[in-house]
């Protein structure tokens, strides 16, 4: 259903808000609402005895906001709009603490970011330039591909992919609610998102394979980073970036219901992750580094036992949420014609992520 409402008419273009609500957008905004409301209730524990609660509280829900308007946008206009939201309101979240690293892990966020802001805004005068900002009135005779192109480098830059992951690890340096909404629901989730509405259209270009390599190098390095760390954010950071490479290599392969399937699964397990880990740091007296956690599964067994669960359904254990998405797009690749160096660079970022969850596993 499409929700349309005309601001003004300029220069024979059409300013309006536009509204798409479909199946997508409500069971992807109602999973943002729900992990939100989670996250709402740990930060009045997390955040106890820290300044500023209640400023910090109305900044989650601005962040909140600026995903719902990017999820039901059915135009560049607002698009545009919770885009920049995001950016900028991750950007205050990140440097809440106002200390060095905070505020270079800000930096970094967000200057990163405006990279793939920029390429937004080229894309919104492109837009502009066509006579309409809608992407469903788009007609076939325009040069799409020079479009989507832009579109694609803002959604790797907002997804962390290769050569922009490096605000992810970064951006840790947020309270850990912050890093349970980010890398669940909102922020690192945007790109994918975006790319699974105009999926076909990408296909139709034969800009797939491009997307194809970044992600699955993505996937390689982030969960070969993610084996060799000892910092407990840092490796739930990298597995989150390795989650959303396979979300990208699932939408070359033209899976888009499976990569939302996946998309909704992975916030949910994401965010579990995340708050069992804030929960271990505040036991740990504030360290992040899981050698020190060893009796965790004594102090507390229930944390403990629903971290490990998260980890299994990362690692595509049977029966588990993570298996039923993560193996169905394996099973597609296996099906279709690969060359040999792309079946082991996946094959051994499948194995790297299942030995970083039992290493992790095994910390705690």
């Amino acid at each position: 259903m499409m929700m349309n409402y005309e601001l003004m008419n300029f220069n024979s273009v059409s300013w309006s808000v536009e509204l798409y609500i479909d199946v997508y957008s409500v069971t992807f905004s109602s999973i943002v609402m729900y992990i939100t409301a989670t996250i709402m209730m740990f930060s009045e524990y997390y955040m106890e005895g820290e300044k500023n609660v209640n400023q910090f509280l109305i900044m989650m829900m601005l962040f909140m906001m600026s995903m719902i308007v990017l999820i039901f946008s059915g135009n560049m206009l607002l698009i545009l709009l919770g885009w920049d939201g995001l950016g900028l309101v991750s950007f205050l979240l990140v440097i809440f603490y106002q200390n060095k690293s905070s505020l270079s892990g800000g930096m970094l966020t967000i200057f990163t970011n405006r990279i793939g802001d920029g390429f937004m805004i080229l894309s919104f005068g492109l837009m502009y330039n066509y006579g309409s900002f809608s992407f469903f009135m788009l007609s076939k005779d325009y040069n799409l591909s020079v479009l989507m192109m832009f579109v694609i480098i803002a959604a790797l830059t907002k997804s962390a992919q290769i050569p922009f992951s490096s605000w992810l690890p970064a951006a840790m340096a947020a309270p850990t609610p912050v890093s349970a909404l980010v890398h669940s629901s909102t922020l690192v989730t945007a790109g994918v998102y975006l790319l699974t509405r105009f999926n076909k259209v990408v296909m139709e270009l034969n800009l797939s394979n491009l997307v194809m390599y970044i992600s699955v190098l993505t996937m390689f390095m982030s969960s070969f980073s993610a084996y060799g760390e000892f910092d407990l954010k840092k490796i739930i950071a990298l597995s989150t970036l390795s989650q959303m490479s396979v979300m990208m290599f699932s939408l070359t392969l033209g899976l888009e219901s499976l990569t939302f399937f996946h998309l909704l699964t992975h916030a949910l397990f994401k965010s579990m992750m995340f708050l069992c880990g804030g929960s271990m740091i505040i036991m740990m007296m504030g360290n992040q580094d899981i050698r020190l956690g060893g009796s965790m599964n004594f102090n507390s067994p229930l944390t403990s036992s629903v971290m490990i669960l998260s980890l299994l359904s990362l690692s595509g254990m049977l029966f588990l949420s993570g298996f039923y998405s993560k193996d169905l797009i394996l099973e597609k690749f296996f099906m279709g014609e690969m060359n040999l160096m792309m079946i082991f660079m996946i094959l051994l970022s499948t194995m790297w992520t299942f030995m970083y969850s039992y290493r992790l596993s095994f910390y705690i």
